[in-house]
């Protein structure tokens, strides 16, 4: 039995290769990028790099490489499978 409390299992895994499912824009997250600005277009592919967990929610929150130097975290609402 799991814990409800507990973090929610990841949908994606390490390595797996996802699409964005939306534009992604910088929430504040690169201070060298305008706010706002596009990050990665809705379509483009990716891959998950690394998972981490939303403290606050539970929830997982996914470090996805969508270029060779263009890393975002994601929620998993924003992430379709290849």
């Amino acid at each position: 039995m799991s814990d409800p409390g507990g973090p929610l299992p990841p949908k994606y895994q390490w390595g797996q290769r996802v699409r964005a499912a939306a534009d992604l824009y910088n929430d504040g997250s690169y201070p060298d990028q305008p706010a706002d600005a596009l990050l990665v277009k809705s379509g483009d592919l990716g891959e998950v790099v690394n998972i981490g967990t939303i403290t606050e929610t539970n929830k997982p929150l996914y470090l996805v490489e969508f270029d060779e130097r263009t890393v975002v975290g994601c929620l998993e609402e924003e992430l379709l499978p290849v």
